[in-house]
């Protein structure tokens, strides 16, 4: 799937606008992820984005002494170092390089397109998580749509069992391929409108 990695910079750049967007008053919003608030979600993206920039790059993930709900890293500098790890991240999965062979996501096993897919994906779905939370929308583009839904459904049932999605979300007739994507990935797409 390395003609993905194409699809990476422009998501970035609206997931980059959606994150310009948010400011103290929204931290404490509720999100799509029924999980997490705006600020736990930030934690949650600065948490795994060094784990999978290690995949992309095929190095070893970071070493951690505390899970991610301890980690409290969404303080004050949160915009500074989401914006430099969004930017590790298109430089490393802007390459198609980063989509081949196989690589490990912390001890587990798996084909670098999967990792590859998970970073669209982060700032796809993430960013419509925060959007959505914040009152805003975001602009997914036709192609990204397409990949990150047939991820979804690709990934639905183990990505279940692991509890990083959610039941999948039985979307209207007609539904957009970014509607059936959201559903795909347990969100319901008309969730906060």
């Amino acid at each position: 799937m390395s003609e993905h990695a194409a699809l990476i910079a422009p998501a970035a750049a609206e997931f980059a606008g959606i994150l310009n967007g948010i400011g103290e008053a929204d931290l404490a919003a509720r999100t799509p992820c029924a999980e997490y608030d705006v600020r736990a979600l930030l934690n949650h993206l600065l948490y795994w984005g060094p784990w999978l920039e290690a995949a992309g790059r095929k190095t070893p993930p970071p070493e951690v002494s505390m899970g991610e709900a301890e980690a409290g890293l969404a303080g004050a500098d949160w915009p500074d170092a989401l914006e430099k790890q969004t930017a590790r991240l298109v430089d490393v999965f802007g390459a198609p390089e980063a989509w081949q062979g196989m690589t490990a996501l912390g001890t587990a096993e798996m084909p670098a397109s999967i990792v590859g897919d998970m970073v669209l994906g982060e700032f796809v779905f993430h960013g419509w998580d925060l959007a959505r939370a914040t009152g805003r929308s975001l602009t997914v583009a036709p192609e990204a749509a397409e990949a990150v839904y047939k991820s979804a459904a690709a990934m639905g049932d183990r990505a279940r069992s692991m509890k990083v999605y959610g039941e999948e979300v039985v979307v209207a007739d007609g539904a957009t391929i970014f509607e059936r994507a959201l559903g795909a990935s347990g969100r319901n797409p008309k969730w906060g409108g």
